[in-house]
């Protein structure tokens, strides 16, 4: 038998990437086909699911397709196995294959679409373009004998907690004394049944972002000595991580609009960019954005940006820029191809991690732009 993940626990380590609250609101994603309840053998992964993307992971024998694309966007008034999007579903429910669907919140996480659109074209000191979520903190307390602080403390560190700007595991710590009286029932670590005890403790206090609460509290209550352990969690005004759409850095060096063009077209394998702007103007402060980058304009030009590479831009907004004095490379949707080499990497290395060596993540070679230069 092969050492094959499960579905689930791949998924899992993947939201804790890209978790489902970054995505905008009534965004098609998730699990859309079939069930991630089995062990996984291969996975695909492909910007789009069109029929050819169903025909090659048929013919590969893959298990579960990663898209960034939903499959099923709007709703469906049938599904018929002889047309349109149903013979598609059809053919993959028929072959077992599960479709898990990441797009707003992938394009917004650390790392993801935006940030691997940025590495591609090299740019540097690279920062969000566009703030769309910013991660609540809090305050947890916890009370602990002073012969385990130490032992809470790294449990809460080793959890995640306690990390403001470039350090780890801060923490605060004061002495005191507890009181407690153990009843009937109880099996206390310290002190005897109906009996008020008083215990030198230490009040541990940390920060922990929303994403890693549970599991901080988690990891320092199976830390903590106590049969029951007091602690306390406050909701904090401070700002978490942000998150956002778009990148903006810049070139190591100033090129002009054409040559940035040029650079486009060949770091990202296009066959042709839409261009507006003086070809000859010198360009450095770069923003980008994989889909559609008609709203992002506004914040490119505030942000100081020569250009903006994305994938959509109406032909008004276009207008807009050059009114504005900002360069626009409509490099076509179809850039944010560049998921299946960086998803396909995340997956890997989580497999790797996992021990399942035996499965397999490959990157879908079906072609699914539906536009020709000519």
């Amino acid at each position: 038998m092969g050492q094959y993940i499960h579905g689930q626990t791949l998924i899992q380590a993947f939201e804790n990437w890209a978790p489902k609250k970054l995505a905008f609101e009534n965004d098609k994603i998730g699990l859309q086909i079939g069930t991630l309840n089995k062990k996984v053998k291969k996975v695909m992964v492909t910007l789009d699911v069109l029929e050819n993307v169903a025909d090659e992971a048929i013919e590969k024998n893959v298990d579960l397709i990663f898209a960034h694309h939903a499959v099923i966007f709007r709703p469906l008034k049938d599904i018929r196995a002889d047309s349109g999007q149903g013979k598609i579903i059809s053919k993959l429910i028929q072959n077992d294959i599960a479709v898990y669907v990441a797009h707003t919140n992938l394009d917004v996480a650390e790392g993801g679409i935006n940030d691997m659109l940025a590495q591609k074209l090299g740019l540097t000191n690279s920062q969000i373009l566009k703030p769309t979520y910013t991660e609540p903190l809090y305050k947890l307390s916890v009370f602990v004998p002073e012969s385990h602080a130490a032992q809470v403390r790294e449990a809460l560190g080793s959890a995640g907690a306690g990390a403001i700007g470039n350090y780890s595991h801060c923490t605060f710590n004061i002495q005191g004394t507890g009181t407690f009286l153990p009843e009937e029932g109880t099996n206390p670590y310290i002190g005897e049944k109906g009996k008020l005890e008083q215990v030198s403790e230490v009040r541990v206090e940390t920060i922990v972002p929303e994403s890693l609460l549970n599991r901080t509290v988690n990891k320092m209550i199976s830390s903590h000595p106590y049969e029951e352990v007091a602690y306390d969690v406050y909701p904090l005004d401070n700002q978490g991580k942000t998150f956002g759409l778009g990148r903006i850095g810049e070139l190591p060096e100033a090129v002009t609009l054409k040559e940035l063009a040029e650079n486009v077209k060949e770091r990202l394998d296009l066959d042709g960019v839409r261009v507006t702007g003086d070809l000859d103007s010198k360009v450095k402060k770069i923003a980008v954005s994989g889909g559609d980058g008609n709203s992002l304009i506004p914040f490119a030009k505030y942000k100081g940006a020569d250009v903006i590479i994305t994938g959509d831009v109406y032909y008004h907004t276009a207008h807009d820029a050059l009114l504005h004095q900002l360069n626009v490379i409509d490099a076509g949707h179809h850039i944010e191809k560049v998921v299946k080499e960086g998803a396909k990497q995340y997956f890997e290395e989580v497999i790797q991690s996992s021990g399942c060596y035996d499965t397999t993540v490959i990157a879908s070679s079906a072609n699914t732009n539906p536009f020709i230069f000519i």
